[in-house]
């Protein structure tokens, strides 16, 4: 729960910092690969939300999937986390840069590759009343 309140505190804080105090809607994109609790996540939304005085109608999350592509031979391609252990998921959601020591390159080995989408919070949009 602590790395979702770490994320939905840094939300809100978005969110205040725009001058917003009644929101409709607040939908956010989250990359799969970080494997984020949709759950906690929310609750935590809500419960700093009233803390900061802050009227949240409704939130939206919404799954954005991985996308890579390597540096070295230019491939991209797709990562489902059900392709990953547990162990390997875990390491990911905690710190996102053990990617780059568990996943290579399926055409030509390499590790050294760029997630281009799917991982963190992506977007935050704001619909105000």
């Amino acid at each position: 729960m602590v790395h979702e309140w770490a994320l939905a505190e840094s939300i809100i804080y978005h969110v205040m910092s725009q001058g917003y105090r009644k929101v409709k809607t607040l939908k956010i994109r989250l990359g799969v690969l970080q494997g984020i609790d949709k759950e906690i996540l929310g609750f935590s939304l809500r419960e700093l939300a009233s803390m900061n005085n802050i009227e949240i109608k409704d939130i939206v999350l919404e799954d954005e999937e991985p996308l890579l592509e390597c540096r070295t031979c230019d491939y991209k391609w797709s990562l489902s986390p059900s392709a990953l252990s547990e162990e390997e998921r875990e390491a990911i959601h905690f710190v996102p840069e053990a990617v780059y020591a568990l996943v290579k390159c399926p055409r030509c080995g390499s590790r050294d590759f760029t997630i281009v989408k799917g991982r963190g919070v992506s977007s935050i949009e704001v619909v105000s009343e």
